[in-house]
Formats: C-alpha cells, structure tokens, sequence
C-alpha cells in the first residue's frame, strides 16, 4: 500500500504565504494628464483620477490664469502663469476636488480622486 503524506494546516498556510512573498510586487504606475485652457475653458470638465496622478495644466489663452483648489483634503494654488505655460499638481490624497480659475470664474473642474 502506497504512504500517503499529509502536510499539516499549518505548514499549508506557511507554504503558501512563502509563495506569495516570492512573486513580484505588481505596483500600479502613476499619470499624468494634460488639461489645457482655450477661450476661458478647460478642456474637460471631469477627470477621474488614482492616487499618485498628476494634472498639468497647459496655458493655450492670450489670457493669464491661476488654477486654485480650496478642496478640504487638498488646497492648492498654482499661480499665475501665461499663454504658453504650465503648472502641475499631484493629487496625493482621493476625493472630489473642485478647481477653479482664480482670475476667470466660469472655469471649473471637477477631480475624482479614487485610492
């Protein structure tokens, strides 16, 4: 009769959590999305976005802006900046962040930040 061996419970949990550590660690890469602003417009006016992304804001108006947030989990101002520039933000924390132009209210943008 042939032996059959059995691994206890434990050593199965043990065996397995081994395995998982060897595997590679898969991390998910960060973005980054250009929004740019013409005729006193974002051009879109959503984003949904992962923790670790990052927005740059591209200046194509003869006009100056600054890009702000007065969002609880994240403020931000950006300055000002003319045609031709840009500035970035990196979101660290998730949430909805409303951003707005300083200078031209009727530019608004809604952020969706997920973890």
């Amino acid at each position: 009769m042939p032996r059959i061996h059995r691994i206890p419970a434990m050593s199965t949990a043990l065996l397995l959590a081994a395995a998982g550590a060897m595997l590679p660690c898969v991390a998910l890469a960060s973005q980054e999305v250009v929004v740019t602003q013409k005729n006193k417009a974002f051009s879109t006016p959503t984003l949904a976005l992962h923790v670790g992304d990052k927005v740059t804001f591209r200046n194509e108006d003869v006009f100056v802006h600054n890009i702000f947030s007065l969002t609880d989990a994240m403020p931000f101002d950006l300055g000002t900046y003319p045609q031709g520039q840009a500035k970035s933000i990196t979101f660290a924390k998730p949430g909805k962040f409303q951003i707005e132009c300083a200078i031209h209210p009727e530019m608004q943008l809604t952020v969706n930040v997920a973890p």
